[in-house]
């Protein structure tokens, strides 16, 4: 099963477990330096902006994370291409950081966790695949993956900004939505100025 995964997908995937192991031994020295901190800690430093991504709080955060890039990673990377899919997914974390950073404030807790780049990924799935049909658990109502996401996002948006579910980035999540729109995006604006 796990040979069927395309290379960049089960590359991120096998990397992210990687680290997830080493943080059960160097748990919060991994933390300290490469979880993102907010950026008016004497902790931050530039690279977090994408090594927070590759941390995880628990075995059912990086599950749930590994899970959703494993069933929508695969379609968008036989679609664009092992290169296109890991720029795409990169700028998708970089976004959600960068979100997170301006919306946060000073004082905040560390952000940790691939989520940023999986809700770009699945943006860009419900994208180019608006009518395949998923399924939200526990409600076992199959819905068309361009209303899934945007009942997510809408989701997200309200406890972002009701803070509920405390220790939630919730707009890193969104923040990797719209870095996956703008990249989608500028790839269009490119091809059309190129033709």
């Amino acid at each position: 099963m796990f040979a069927n995964i395309p290379t960049a997908t089960r590359a991120l995937i096998l990397i992210n477990v990687g680290v997830f192991v080493l943080q059960q031994y160097f748990g919060e020295t991994l933390r300290t330096l490469f979880a993102l901190w907010p950026h008016d800690s004497a902790a931050f430093h530039p690279w977090q902006l994408l090594s927070y991504a590759f941390l995880h709080g628990s075995i059912g955060h990086i599950f749930l994370n590994m899970f959703a890039l494993y069933m929508f990673g695969r379609a968008l990377e036989a679609y664009w291409g092992a290169r296109r899919f890991v720029i795409f997914y990169l700028v998708c974390v970089l976004a959600a950081a960068l979100t997170q950073l301006a919306v946060e404030g000073s004082g905040g807790p560390p952000v940790l966790g691939a989520s940023g780049g999986v809700f770009g990924v699945l943006l860009a799935f419900a994208w180019y695949f608006p009518k395949q049909r998923l399924i939200l658990i526990p409600i076992p109502i199959p819905l068309p993956a361009w209303l899934f996401v945007t009942l997510y996002a809408l989701v997200e948006l309200i406890f972002g900004i009701t803070g509920t579910e405390q220790g939630v980035a919730h707009f890193a999540h969104l923040g990797g939505m719209l870095g996956g729109a703008l990249c989608i995006l500028y790839w269009r604006a490119r091809r059309r100025f190129s033709l």
